[in-house]
């Protein structure tokens, strides 16, 4: 697989164009972001924990039919992926309260909530990606109603199996973002990455975070936290 001219740079991840036009690479650094974007700096080594990680759960994700457009790991850094388009969509499914929810809703951080819960943010830097509900999505046009109801099913279906998943590995799962895309033939699949940039957790002992609110916090050690993440998962 060639690798040719880069398509797009986002704020973690470089996108390069291949020889197959079905196909891309995506290029993991080690720049990290929050606040959107406002907050930037880097975290070494997360590049490589990231792509690592999450393509091995997307692995386990499409053995439990989740499709998704993962193909194959190239390097530590590189993974060759399906070209899709992304739904304009962020998808966040919460277990627990923390970051955001907790403050929009006046809940302390670290209750269980009673039922697991999802939403949707317009994907839009220019807008600071607003919180938006299913009737927002539609009549923006960013996806169809059939559309929708897939994301949340497969949305749900991550939740579920990463929870138990993780948990046996000493993670709580608290909440976690999620994009999704459209193959050429309009199949709704996961895209993006699943890691620590984009998940809350925390050790189930000690609630300690594993994840980038160390960062996005200023609390330190996210260095660390993501090697422990890897070694729990990897055992590395």
């Amino acid at each position: 697989m060639k690798k040719m001219e880069m398509l797009y740079q986002g704020k973690a991840k470089k996108v390069f164009a291949t020889d197959d036009p079905g196909l891309v690479i995506v290029d993991y650094t080690d720049n990290a972001t929050a606040l959107n974007g406002l907050k930037k700096g880097t975290i070494e080594g997360k590049g490589v924990i990231n792509n690592r990680m999450s393509n091995h759960m997307m692995r386990l994700l499409e053995q439990k039919g989740i499709p998704t457009q993962y193909v194959e790991e190239l390097s530590d850094r590189e993974t060759l992926v399906k070209k899709v388009k992304i739904v304009p969509l962020e998808v966040i499914v919460r277990n627990i309260a923390a970051g955001s929810f907790s403050k929009r809703y006046g809940v302390e951080e670290g209750k269980e909530l009673a039922i697991s819960t999802i939403e949707f943010s317009y994907k839009n830097d220019d807008l600071g990606d607003p919180l938006i509900n299913d009737y927002h999505a539609l009549a923006l046009g960013l996806c169809t109603a059939e559309e929708l109801e897939t994301i949340k099913k497969y949305a749900f279906a991550v939740n579920d199996m990463m929870k138990e998943y993780l948990l046996k590995l000493g993670i709580i799962l608290v909440d976690f973002k999620l994009e999704f895309g459209k193959l050429p033939d309009g199949t709704i699949v996961l895209a993006d990455e699943i890691s620590p940039d984009t998940c809350r957790f925390w050790d189930s002992e000690t609630h300690a975070h594993l994840d980038k609110d160390l960062f996005r916090r200023d609390l330190g050690g996210a260095e660390d936290a993501y090697q422990e993440v890897m070694r729990r998962l990897m055992g590395e």
